[in-house]
């Protein structure tokens, strides 16, 4: 009988036998440097079972002869960075905010850490750029509700704005003047039409409306958001008198607003973030280009 070699001297083929519209499947052998690395990769599991944890059992699994435990490795890993971590977060517990933003080692410190608090508790309301959006102020610019101060920001970061769950929560409300019937259409109309006017989005138009509005908002208005539309802080009074609106500031929305108030919610973070934590959130938020 003729050797494999001889046949394939011969040019023969053999074939595994199955054939379907004249196409054969041969039966060629694997190559040799294909075989070695599978023997190889299965001698490497082999080995891998008995040097690692690997196995699953009822109660466990085999703990591998080497003893590594991947989750030791980590918490060792965490343990050491916190001890890195730890010499600046000692300085930071006794630190006045102004004091870690004159620390220049403490000011990297403290703006790595508070951008990271940033990302995890802040970015889903007021974006990954603190540049905010519909009902949710912008930190990125010089408009504040409360006060752009340190001291301001830490405030209502520890204690959040109209968060009802804590008594020391920043609070203020707009009365609905259209929903309540303080002020009818008209008047309301009048109204937006002397808020655009303080913005400059619009230049008054019809100077008799201008003149009902302007009447309006000395007697309901001005208390909280001042004489020019300035707004009052103490109050988390937005100015009316830029273009930077919470809301929206065409005609539609201000009147909206006018009609039936809306009034954000923010978190008070005492209790849910530690002391530390809210101190970098602070000195980061302030960073963000428009702190005062």
């Amino acid at each position: 009988m003729p050797t494999r070699a001889e046949k394939h001297a011969k040019g023969y083929v053999e074939t595994t036998g199955h054939e379907w519209d004249g196409i054969q499947e041969l039966n060629n052998p694997l190559p040799r440097w294909w075989l070695y690395i599978l023997y190889a990769t299965i001698a490497i599991s082999v080995l891998y079972y008995v040097l690692y944890p690997a196995i699953p059992g009822i109660t466990g699994h085999t703990k591998g002869t080497l003893g590594y435990d991947a989750r030791l490795v980590v918490e060792e890993r965490i343990a050491a960075a916190r001890a890195a971590q730890r010499q600046y977060l000692d300085r930071i517990a006794v630190a006045e905010v102004d004091e870690i933003r004159g620390d220049a080692e403490l000011l990297n410190f403290a703006l790595a850490g508070g951008g990271s608090a940033f990302a995890d508790n802040c970015a889903p309301c007021h974006g990954a750029g603190a540049t905010g959006g519909p009902g949710y102020p912008s930190l990125a610019d010089d408009a504040w509700l409360w006060g752009g101060t340190t001291e301001a920001i830490h405030e209502t970061l520890l204690y959040g704005v109209r968060w009802e769950a804590n008594e020391d929560t920043r609070f203020s409300e707009m009365p609905a003047f259209g929903a309540d019937e303080l002020l009818t259409r008209e008047e309301i109309a009048a109204t937006t039409t002397y808020v655009l006017s303080l913005s400059g989005a619009e230049d008054g138009g019809d100077t008799m409306q201008l003149a009902v509005g302007s009447n309006i908002y000395a007697e309901n208005c001005v208390a909280c958001h001042g004489e020019q539309g300035e707004g009052i802080q103490e109050l988390g009074a937005p100015r009316l008198n830029d273009q930077v609106w919470l809301y929206g500031g065409t005609r539609e929305e201000i009147e909206t607003q006018l009609h039936r108030a809306r009034h954000g919610v923010m978190p008070a973070w005492v209790g849910r973030l530690d002391d530390n934590t809210i101190k970098m959130l602070t000195v980061y938020v302030h960073s963000l280009g428009g702190g005062e």
